[in-house]
């Protein structure tokens, strides 16, 4: 099969993560998860006592910042590493969630990340979501989507993707976090959450997991068709 660069972006809640994983791994594409890298930039700061607003602390904290993805042999997932320790658990918990729109909106931090992902999608081959995956670190993707769904739905699943993980947060809390979120990411100076004019939008408020996954791989093999066929005849 062809390859080519998937870019997935939306709002936060969509299911954008577990829906790239799952659309890569039928493909038979390599996963880059962004949000999980903002993620581990957001443990990392916090960890080491920086503060994103102070330009010192933020200088400091690039030097070391070192995310990587790592095949667990156990469960055949992917998951994040930062330094060389595995934090997978660590990104999802509501103390980072808290914080990472913040860390996102830092220029230089963005600046290291998207670099960082642009040398793991130079091969091609790859699905990789996000806020800004179309509009900056992939505006040349084979196949831009953009991901939406209602505050109410998207709670809800973010509110069951916590409790399997252990935490229980009232369901108003989430909602304010999300819609929070959604403010920061689309009015922020730096890559705002946007949808470019060349992305397939997909709302998945009444959509099953299977159904987004199938719609997005469906897309992707009539692009990588089109590809062929332009191919041979050129």
């Amino acid at each position: 099969m062809g390859k080519i660069v998937i870019a997935i972006d939306g709002y936060s809640g969509c299911g954008k993560s577990s829906t790239a994983k799952a659309v890569a791994k039928d493909l038979g594409f390599t996963y880059i998860d962004s949000g999980a890298m903002y993620r581990a930039a957001t443990v990392h700061f916090l960890n080491h006592y920086l503060s994103p607003a102070n330009p010192h602390d933020v200088e400091k904290g690039l030097k070391s910042l070192e995310v990587s993805f790592h095949l667990n042999p156990e469960t055949n997932r992917q998951e994040t590493y930062l330094g060389g320790l595995n934090v997978e658990d660590e990104i999802r918990t509501m103390r980072v969630s808290e914080k990472v729109s913040e860390i996102a909106t830092i220029k230089e931090i963005r600046k290291e990340l998207v670099a960082q992902q642009q040398r793991l999608g130079k091969k091609k081959g790859v699905v990789m979501d996000g806020r800004d995956i179309g509009s900056v670190v992939f505006p040349d993707a084979e196949l831009k989507v953009f991901m939406t769904a209602d505050l109410e739905t998207r709670a809800i699943r973010r509110q069951q993707e916590l409790l399997e993980k252990g935490e229980l947060v009232e369901l108003e809390v989430i909602k304010t976090n999300l819609a929070e979120r959604d403010r920061i990411d689309s009015s922020r100076v730096e890559s705002p959450l946007k949808k470019v004019a060349d992305a397939v939008e997909i709302d998945t408020s009444n959509l099953t997991f299977e159904g987004q996954v199938a719609t997005i791989v469906q897309l992707a093999r009539e692009v990588i068709e089109k590809e062929k066929t332009y191919a041979g005849n050129h």
